[in-house]
């Protein structure tokens, strides 16, 4: 069992909800774990700073949008359609990772403020 957040996720730079909820993953094991061997939902990532995150989508059987945000929640990088058992380290830096079920972040933009 996980425990789904009731908050939202928006796009404040647009206005466009993207999640009506997410599960958040705060501790080592929970963002281990991620995604894998879950329905789909949204999933928040906290890190303690501002680091590279590589990515893995092992026993994640759909594709999903990856957002890359700074401690600001501002979005410095993205992964849109980020395919089954493939690899992906971002280029940037980043504070929180936000998976979303495809295509639900392909409306986002670098640079678009977020609120969780």
């Amino acid at each position: 069992m996980h425990p789904l957040s009731s908050k939202m996720i928006k796009n404040l730079s647009t206005g466009k909800l993207l999640a009506k909820e997410h599960i958040r993953c705060s501790t080592l094991l929970s963002q281990a774990r991620g995604l894998m061997f879950r329905s789909r939902h949204s999933l928040v990532m906290e890190l303690p700073e501002e680091r590279i995150v590589p990515l893995h989508m092992m026993f994640v059987f759909y594709p999903i949008d990856v957002l890359f945000l700074d401690s600001e929640k501002r979005v410095v990088e993205q992964r849109l359609d980020f395919k089954p058992f493939t690899f992906y380290t971002p280029k940037k830096e980043s504070r929180y990772v936000v998976e979303l079920p495809h295509p639900k972040g392909v409306e986002t933009n670098i640079n678009d403020l977020l609120e969780f």
